[in-house]
């Protein structure tokens, strides 16, 4: 039998990026759900996987398929070569390949998934959990329930709250803003029905996902002010910030946005106009720059909360002295609990990641989940090598 071949390295013996693989995977929502601007029945994750030095790290966004694409073809040629262990480096070289082609958006989103896979690469090199390598701030990461689709029957609601406490949760959000902001009566007794089934002791969130109009985010807003709510996420689109200030600045919960924050520019502007920033690491350029943005936020006084995708935030968010809180997204919860083995347990309403040892984001594809839901991959990668 042949031996492997030896792993490729610089001049200086440090290990480089092999390979770089991409596919798409897709999970059916296991009921139909909507907030106030969107629906969807999928959940879509662009997988990634860069290989070097004889271990293997993964990353990954949720977003357009097309994606993949762009991680197959213009970040192939920029990561594949270069040392696995400077990470900054490489999300610089990727953030310069795609100026010409747009970087908000789907790209931001490629890059995301690339630089966290790099992360990963690299601790499991040093057989470091990945919030022993960027250096802990905090053991536990306090998380907040997220679901409360506009779809859901009060039953369905219902449930999903109480599952949450169950597992020691006592933070709680729910999406109003129906209809693009037509219903507000019933964003109102949703939101009154919510308090009263998790009591008067939890914090109570809701986003309306840019889905009203200034005045009327301001109507919206004391009225939940009467319900002890206490986090008002993007009550107008996090386009406007002027609106998302004169909201804050008109209510007493926390205006909190930043989620479609792509790069460190777009958060420095919308620091003057919320309360607690936002931001994804599967969206404004990986852990690199959801770092950067934490230290932005720190320097202006706010607090930082993770946007989706938990086990992915998880080990970043331990690194962050100024983290509010990250969130344990319904949708990403079930998929990333599915897909991987040691995924976290929100346990006590914390997470606790690293705690098991095990190097990098601890995250371990399940082979046959994988190949069940994929749909396809970037040309460049469609043979792969298999799953790490």
């Amino acid at each position: 039998m042949r031996s492997p071949p030896a792993p490729r390295t610089t001049a200086t013996g440090t290990p480089t990026v092999e390979a770089l693989e991409v596919d798409v995977l897709e999970f059916p929502t296991d009921a139909p759900e909507a907030d106030g601007t969107f629906a969807w029945d999928r959940t879509t994750m662009v997988l990634v996987r860069v290989r070097g030095g004889g271990a293997a790290g993964l990353g990954y966004t949720y977003g357009d398929r097309a994606a993949a694409d762009v991680v197959g073809g213009l970040l192939h040629e920029v990561v594949v070569g270069r040392t696995v262990l400077d990470v900054p480096s490489a999300n610089e070289a990727m953030s310069r390949a795609v100026r010409n082609a747009g970087r908000p958006g789907l790209i931001a989103g490629a890059v995301s998934a690339v630089d966290v896979a790099l992360w990963d690469l690299k601790a499991r090199l040093l057989e470091l959990p990945l919030a022993d390598l960027l250096g802990r701030a905090r053991t536990d990461v306090p998380v907040y329930g997220s679901g409360g689709f506009t779809t859901y029957t009060d039953r369905r609601l219902a449930e999903q709250l109480d599952g949450w406490a169950d597992q020691g949760i006592t933070r709680f959000k729910i999406k109003i803003g129906e209809g693009w902001g037509t219903r507000e009566r019933r964003d109102l007794e949703r939101t009154g029905r919510a308090r009263a089934l998790v009591g008067d002791d939890a914090e109570l969130y809701v986003d309306a996902n840019g889905a009203y109009t200034r005045k009327q985010a301001v109507r919206v807003g004391r009225a939940l002010d009467g319900m002890g709510v206490g986090w008002f996420e993007e009550p107008v689109s996090s386009d406007d910030l002027t609106g998302l200030a004169h909201v804050r600045d008109a209510v007493a919960a926390d205006v909190a946005a930043g989620e479609y924050g792509y790069d460190l520019p777009c958060f420095a502007r919308m620091i003057p106009a919320v309360d607690c920033l936002q931001a994804d690491a599967t969206r404004c350029g990986g852990i690199t720059v959801w770092l950067r943005a934490a230290a932005l936020a720190e320097a202006h006084g706010l607090q930082l909360s993770a946007h989706c995708a938990p086990n992915l935030h998880a080990h970043a968010a331990a690194a962050v002295p100024n983290l509010r809180h990250q969130e344990w997204f319904h949708d990403h919860v079930r998929v990333e609990n599915l897909l991987f083995e040691g995924a976290l347990d929100p346990a006590g309403g914390v997470v606790r990641p690293g705690r098991s040892g095990e190097p990098g984001l601890g995250l371990t594809i399940r082979p046959d989940v994988a190949d069940e839901h994929r749909t396809g991959g970037s040309p460049s990668t469609e043979e792969g090598t298999g799953w790490p």
